[in-house]
């Protein structure tokens, strides 16, 4: 059974991956990426509600008086 000649798989494998990183690299260059990028407001619009401007009070057990 013949060997199999693995002298020359380096420079192969070296000269795919170096061949792969430039057409990458090229392919990148072409792209138009916007520069400066505007940021959007996060404020949520605030709607009326009649519940809004009343004050509830919150009974809690810790706050009635000691029977």
């Amino acid at each position: 059974m013949p060997q199999l000649e693995t002298s020359t798989w380096f420079m192969t494998m070296f000269s795919s991956i170096i061949t792969l990183f430039i057409l990458f690299q090229l392919k990148l260059s072409s792209q138009d990426f916007p520069h400066s990028p505007t940021l959007k407001s996060t404020k949520t619009p605030k709607s009326k509600n009649p519940w809004e401007q009343k004050w509830t009070k919150t009974c809690l057990p810790l706050s009635l008086p000691p029977q």
